[in-house]
């Protein structure tokens, strides 16, 4: 869906590598976008209309000649035309519609998606409680880390603020599979110098494959 056979084999091996030595369970997952924000498409329509009633403005006043005898429907035609076009775009274009996505509003619902996916699909359930999951959303550009329990009081939100630091760059990029490489690279090492290591008989509680899903219809 979003990844490549061959990705999907890097992530999977990387992942067997990052347990092997750290002792940890990780789940890699990848959603389309964490919402159906259906308030984009109106205010793609709202902000195209208003700045083409506007420049309608524009015109009647430097050129009062420039309209016919039918005065409301030569302005109303063009506004709502524009209006149109700029929802259809929002719909079609995924880049103009992030355009129009809050910030604060995609912070929430990447989170709220990440944390039920971490719950869903049992990382919580782990016996040492050291399930971790590294989550993107193609859409919001924005990256979740959702670590169980087993993490408190040795290792805190600015060690994994680092690790989306260092796979943000790659997904603003829409490069995905290398988000998330780097992501478990930088965090093995953040683990390893915590002191976190595996002993060999960790049993592989989680599944390797990346997930990807499509998110909210």
């Amino acid at each position: 869906m979003y990844l490549t056979p061959a990705e999907t084999q890097a992530i999977e091996a990387r992942i067997s590598r990052f347990e092997e030595r750290t002792g940890a369970q990780v789940v890699t997952a990848i959603v389309g976008q964490s919402d159906t924000y259906p308030e984009i498409v109106w205010k793609a329509f709202t902000l195209a209309a208003s700045l083409a009633a506007l420049a309608v403005v524009a015109l009647d006043v430097l050129r009062p000649d420039w309209v016919s005898t039918h005065v409301a429907l030569s302005n109303v035609l063009p506004i709502l035309g524009v209006g149109v076009l700029s929802a259809a775009l929002a719909l079609a274009l995924r880049p103009y519609a992030h355009l129009y996505l809050q910030t604060a509003r995609a912070r929430v619902e990447v989170r709220q998606f990440a944390r039920s996916v971490f719950l869903t699909r049992g990382l919580s359930a782990t016996k040492t409680r050291q399930g971790i999951l590294l989550f993107v959303s193609r859409f919001e550009r924005r990256i979740e880390i959702v670590a169980d329990v087993g993490f408190e009081g040795r290792i805190g939100a600015e060690d994994w603020h680092d690790v989306v630091g260092a796979m943000s760059s790659h997904l603003r990029n829409g490069k995905s599979a290398e988000a998330m490489l780097q992501g478990l690279e930088r965090a093995e090492a953040m683990l390893t110098a915590k002191g976190f290591k595996g002993d060999g008989r960790t049993a592989n509680e989680l599944p390797d494959r990346p997930l990807e899903l499509k998110g909210p219809q």
